[in-house]
């Protein structure tokens, strides 16, 4: 199911970004290119998170920017950008930011369960983490299998 959404195409690597602002806008650029969303959906993300707090934050380093279903989203779309070095979203440090963008409320469940599966596995977390974009492909595509 992951690998619907993410594929190398929506999925990169950068050493650093000034800001998780600049985090979110950078993960986003792929979804955006592609017409899965628009940028009126970029900038409720970080709206949301400047009106609500860190709520993206969903464990060490890692942040899953989305807004409300939607509201500038064309289609179900994923895409993932990986730090080497942190950026702090509101005294949290994040180093992977995996941008949601949903149509309804239920179209994503099943990718976002497989999502919270990487996430409570040590061993897979780690491979997120490492920002390697080759290792994390297999990842998802061993987890679709």
């Amino acid at each position: 199911m992951l690998t619907e959404y993410l594929s190398e195409e929506t999925m990169h690597h950068v050493d650093s970004v000034e800001s998780w602002q600049e985090g979110i806008r950078l993960a986003s650029r792929p979804l955006l290119e592609k017409g899965v969303i628009e940028e009126s959906y970029v900038e409720a993300m970080i709206t949301s998170v400047n009106e609500n707090g860190p709520y993206i934050v969903l464990k060490d380093y890692f942040a899953l920017p989305h807004a409300k279903a939607g509201e500038g989203v064309n289609e179900v779309g994923m895409a993932l950008l990986t730090l080497n070095e942190p950026v702090d979203l509101a005294g949290n440090p994040v180093k992977v930011f995996l941008v949601l963008a949903a149509v309804d409320s239920s179209a994503h469940l099943e990718a976002l369960s497989e999502i919270s599966e990487l996430l409570i596995d040590d061993e897979s977390y780690e491979t997120i983490l490492s920002g390697d974009l080759n290792d994390i492909n297999k990842l998802i595509t061993e987890g679709d299998d």
